[in-house]
């Protein structure tokens, strides 16, 4: 079976490449077009920016999965992995620390090698388009940061997994997941107070009348909100955005303050109103669900998976193997079985978005507030206006922004019309 399961992954990542060569020969065919409607915040020469960073963007993207898959591919089909499984076995720890060290070892090589690459895109292609604010200092501050943290968290999930499968052989599955179901809300409550300080500073929003702005569109929508706050994102990057976190009495609104500078009140407040949108719709629940039963038919699949003793061999490798090595080959075969689900997931993340935007166009009664909100992000974060559609249809969470722009100036035009 290893060579079909080679055929497979190679046939997957070739496809990966082609989608993104369509879509920067897509880009070549309209980008020096600027889209109707965008005409008050780009010109030529901002569309020959975005266009520039794009590729740019791209060629590092490319460069930086080539390296990936030809390390998956020496560690993995290469025999690697056993190699590395026996030296773990070798220092003849506990089955706990051992799996810790298997997948701390693991993640740090991978991590390090990658350091070059990000390195590159911060400091090289962000900053050569007017982006990167940020230091090498305050670089290598959040790199140990964010390593350390995730070190601790990834010691005490795989601490807590491996007792629960020696505790309990056979319904294991069951028990890691309900453990991982706590763990992830437990983290949605603790991150936005705990880890997220630990990189910005957030705030009550400062801008003068904004907040009695907001207050008034949360009383509309009949919404109660732990805090509407700015982040600090200037400090490492001028890409402007807002986004909601956190769950129940801890959820939060957070504004970056670069957004803050490029908006008007009245887009700002649009982009909230998408925001609220999302809770309004349940949007959250319905993908913490949908997650929670993906995972618990995964983490049953996974331990019948994880006992038969054919699944080593499907990439070549003893059947002696520990359990963690087990679980990175399952982990990489799972990732090429779920690979189709790919465009149903992006699929309902649109249909998502879309909902969220039709909701802030009937809260605030001005859908061309959250359409020049979305063309000015567009404009300041250099975003590609012109995505294949096939490649969007594979990877876009959001619609693309031309077609959102468009669409809800479709729904203005009803409401121009009455009021006519």
């Amino acid at each position: 079976m290893k060579l079909p399961i080679f055929l497979v992954f190679t046939a997957i990542t070739a496809f990966t490449y082609w989608l993104r060569y369509i879509n920067l020969q897509h880009l070549k065919l309209h980008g020096s077009r600027v889209p109707d409607g965008f005409e008050d915040a780009i010109d030529v020469e901002k569309l020959q920016k975005s266009s520039a960073y794009t590729f740019a963007s791209s060629r590092l993207g490319l460069w930086d999965s080539l390296f990936d898959n030809t390390l998956l591919l020496i560690f993995l089909f290469g025999g690697l992995i056993a190699t590395y499984d026996r030296y773990i076995s070798s220092l003849r720890s506990s089955p706990i620390i051992s799996a810790i060290l298997f997948f701390l070892l693991m993640t740090w090589a991978s991590t390090l090698l990658g350091i070059p690459f990000d390195l590159y895109g911060t400091f090289r292609i962000e900053a050569q388009f007017g982006f990167n604010t940020t230091t090498p200092r305050i670089w290598i501050t959040d790199f140990l940061k964010a390593q350390t943290i995730g070190a601790v968290l990834l010691a005490f999930l795989i601490t807590v997994v491996f007792w629960l499968i020696n505790w309990s052989p056979q319904q294991w599955w069951l028990w890691v997941w309900g453990f991982m179901a706590l763990f992830s809300l437990f983290m949605m409550f603790i991150s936005p107070y705990v880890i997220e300080p630990l990189f910005n500073k957030y705030e009550p929003v400062t801008e003068p009348g904004l907040e009695d702005d907001i207050r008034v569109m949360m009383e509309k929508a009949g919404l109660k909100v732990g805090k509407v706050l700015q982040m600090d994102a200037s400090k490492r990057s001028n890409h402007s955005n807002a986004y909601f976190t956190g769950i129940g009495k801890v959820k939060r609104i957070v504004l970056y303050d670069t957004l803050i500078k490029q908006m008007s009140h009245a887009e700002i407040v649009a982009v909230l109103a998408h925001e609220i949108g999302h809770w309004k719709k349940g949007h959250i629940w319905k993908r913490l669900l949908w997650a929670e039963i993906m995972a618990l038919a995964g983490s049953w699949l996974g331990f019948k998976l994880l006992v038969w003793q054919g699944l080593p061999g499907l990439l070549g490798l003893p059947a002696d193997i520990s359990l963690p090595a087990k679980m990175v080959v399952l982990g990489f075969i799972s990732t090429l079985a779920l690979f189709p689900l790919g465009p149903i997931s992006a699929w309902r993340s649109r249909c998502h978005e879309r909902e969220a935007d039709h909701y802030a166009a009937d809260l605030t009664g001005r859908p061309e507030d959250l359409a020049s909100a979305l063309v000015k992000m567009s404009a300041e974060n250099l975003s590609n206006l012109f995505p294949h559609p096939f490649y969007a249809l594979f990877y876009y969470s959001h619609p693309p922004a031309v077609e959102r722009v468009r669409t809800l100036r479709e729904w203005m035009a009803p409401k121009i019309k009455t009021t006519a």
